[in-house]
C-alpha cells in the first residue's frame, strides 16, 4: 500500500494578509481543495494507494461536506489532545484543545502526530519553563497517538532530526520511535521522516542513499512499519522517492515554491502522477 498524504498547514491564510491562499474565500477553502483534486483521484486503486488530507480544524466541516459518495479523499486533522472525551469522564472540557472524540465526530479518519512544526511547539513551551527534555516531548506525543488509535483515527506518526541532533540521529530518531510508539498498536500507524536539517530555503535536500538508510533504519526498529518521506514530496523530487523501495509514499505541503508560491490543486495531481508513475 501507498500513502500520498497532503498537509496544508495554515494555507487558508489569503495573500493579502501575509499568507499564500489563491484558491478561494476562506469560508470556501476547505471545500475546494476537496472539490479540485477527488476527480483526479479516482482513477487510482484503492486497494493499493491511499489519499489523506490534513487541513486546519476550521475548514474539515466543508472538506467532509464536499466529499463525493465513494470519495478517494479521506481527511484528517492536524494534531489531537493528549486526553480524550470519556462516557462517565470528561464530557468535553477542553476549552482550546481538540480531542480524538471531537476529530472523529468532525468525520475524520486520520490524525497527523508529531509533525516538526509541533515538536517545536512544545520543545518551546518547555523551554519557557526552563526545561530541556526531548524524550519530554515523545512522551506527550504518545499520549495523543494512544488517544488517537482509542478513537479509531489512522495515525501519521512523524519523526526526524534537526542539524544538531544529526551527529546522533540514531538515538534521536530511536528514542522518537520507541517512546513516541510505547503500548501502541502500530496497525493503523505510518511513520512520516522529516529530515528536518534539510527542509527549507537555502539548505540541502537528503538525497536518496541518506533516505534509504533512515527508512531502513525505521522499518528494523518497528518491525516493518510503513514509512513515508515527510520532507516534502514534490515535482522535482517524486522520480527519485518513487525509485526507493523501502519509501511507501510521501508528505505533500506546498506545491509552488517560486513566483505565486502556495498551493495548487492541479500541481497536486501532477506530483501524484510523478510519484506513482501513471
Amino acid at each position: 500500500m501507498k500513502h500520498i498524504y497532503l498537509n496544508l498547514k495554515r494555507f487558508d491564510v489569503p495573500v493579502e494578509l501575509g499568507g499564500v491562499n489563491r484558491l478561494a474565500p476562506v469560508k470556501d477553502w476547505g471545500a475546494q481543495v476537496v472539490e479540485k483534486t477527488q476527480g483526479g483521484l479516482e482513477k487510482y486503486d484503492s486497494a493499493k494507494v491511499e489519499f489523506i488530507q490534513f487541513l486546519p480544524e476550521a475548514h474539515l466541516p466543508g472538506a467532509v461536506a464536499a466529499r463525493k459518495e465513494n470519495s478517494p479523499v479521506m481527511l484528517g486533522s492536524q494534531g489531537v489532545y493528549r486526553e480524550d472525551v470519556a462516557p462517565g469522564g470528561n464530557f468535553g472540557a477542553f476549552t482550546t484543545n481538540r480531542p480524538a472524540a471531537a476529530v472523529k465526530a468532525l468525520g475524520c479518519e486520520a490524525v497527523l502526530i508529531g509533525h516538526c512544526e509541533e515538536r517545536n511547539d512544545k520543545k518551546g513551551i518547555l523551554a519557557e519553563a526552563g526545561v530541556v527534555n526531548p524524550e519530554a516531548v515523545n512522551r506527550i506525543l504518545n499520549q495523543e497517538v494512544r488517544c488517537a488509535v482509542a478513537a479509531g483515527l489512522k495515525v501519521v506518526y512523524c519523526i526526524g532530526e534537526t542539524a544538531e541532533e544529526q551527529p546522533d540521529w540514531e538515538t534521536v530518531l530511536g528514542g522518537q520511535l520507541d517512546t513516541g510508539l510505547c503500548g501502541v498498536d502500530t496497525e493503523k500507524v505510518v511513520i512520516a521522516y522529516e529530515p528536518v536539517w534539510s527542509i527549507g530555503p537555502g539548505k540541502t535536500p537528503a538525497d536518496a542513499d541518506y533516505i534509504t538508510k533512515i527508512a531502513r533504519f525505521v522499518k528494523e526498529r518497528t518491525n516493518g512499519m510503513d514509512v513515508v518521506y515527510g520532507g516534502g514530496l514534490k515535482t522535482d523530487n517524486a522520480g527519485m522517492l518513487a525509485a526507493i523501495p523501502e519509501i511507501d509514499g510521501g508528505l505533500i505541503a506546498l506545491t509552488r515554491f517560486s513566483g505565486e508560491i502556495g498551493f495548487y490543486p492541479e500541481e497536486y495531481l501532477e506530483i501524484i502522477r510523478l510519484y506513482l508513475g501513471e
